[in-house]
């Protein structure tokens, strides 16, 4: 799957950066995300868990260049929202 990122017009680097993110953290949720849903428009909002144990969640939209998705941006899942997502988990047996 090819993955693009929006970058940051400050920086000049991707914007996930700015959140303590990294690519292959992101491509971990991506591919083998615990939820998948729909957000605003035509994106999505995957939640998951890297390889390293972190909780994030990732917004993307389907490249308009290309056939992979464009990541708008990624942060790690805390308090409430994190809560909601393990109590999500416990209802289908995941946790």
């Amino acid at each position: 799957m090819e993955i693009r990122y929006y970058n940051d017009p400050d920086t000049g680097q991707p914007h996930i950066y700015g959140h303590g993110v990294r690519e292959h953290e992101v491509e971990d949720v991506l591919r083998w995300p615990a939820e998948n849903r729909a957000g605003a428009g035509d994106s999505r909002v995957m939640i998951g868990r890297t390889r390293g144990g972190r909780c994030l969640k990732v917004v993307c939209v389907p490249d308009p260049v290309g056939s992979g998705v464009f990541v708008v941006t990624a942060s790690d899942l805390t308090g409430k929202p994190l809560a909601a997502f393990r109590r999500r988990l416990r209802g289908r047996g995941k946790s």
